[in-house]
């Protein structure tokens, strides 16, 4: 049983530690302080949720549909070219990117650009529902691997929001928060790419 846990945690760490687009804006809003606790918590819970329906079938069924995964590629690109042009405007305008000189944003528009990263992502499904999702299906206990999979997922969204956190002083200076923004931007264009071609 610890075995399906161990492979479950190991897994979803290793597909999840890659720079992707939710893992930047959790990343931004943890550099920000700012509402990072429900950032973190709506990502893990999203990813617990997902595996969850990968291993109960759900991605078999998603499988069989290429329809519907270029309906979720294409759109998720768009989500993420549209993303990558926001993050481009704020490192042009480097003056902007302070802190301390932006009002907080919302917490419910925060949470609402967290869940279209979370599921407008086609990668997300592709990782939790399909890929973890199929590979639980061959393990003797599948739902301790999912178990195994969620934790990976709460301990790393944690620790990014976490440790950006402490890094926060540090890159409290304009320059900083554009170089940071044109990496974003430059990550978020290769991903979605990677889908347009995909």
């Amino acid at each position: 049983m610890l075995t399906s846990v161990v492979a479950g945690f190991s897994l979803s760490i290793a597909l999840i530690v890659a720079i992707g687009a939710q893992n930047a804006f959790v990343l931004r809003q943890g550099l920000r302080r700012e509402h990072v606790v429900p950032v973190v918590l709506t990502c893990a819970i999203s990813d617990a949720l997902l595996i969850g329906v990968g291993i109960a079938g759900v991605g078999s069924m998603v499988a069989a549909r290429p329809d519907l995964l270029t309906a979720i590629r294409w759109g998720g690109a768009a989500f993420l070219l549209g993303y990558a042009a926001l993050a481009a405007r704020r490192a042009w305008r480097p003056s902007a990117l302070t802190p301390a000189q932006r009002p907080p944003a919302r917490l419910g528009a925060t949470l609402l650009a967290c869940l279209a990263f979370t599921y407008l992502n086609p990668h997300v499904y592709l990782d939790t529902v399909l890929l973890l999702g199929g590979i639980a299906q061959q393990q003797p206990h599948r739902w301790l691997f999912g178990l195994g999979a969620a934790v990976a997922s709460v301990v790393w969204f944690s620790a990014l929001g976490a440790g950006a956190y402490r890094l926060a002083p540090m890159l409290a200076r304009a320059r900083v928060w554009q170089v940071l923004d044109g990496v974003i931007a430059l990550v978020m264009v290769v991903v979605a790419v990677a889908l347009l071609l995909g």
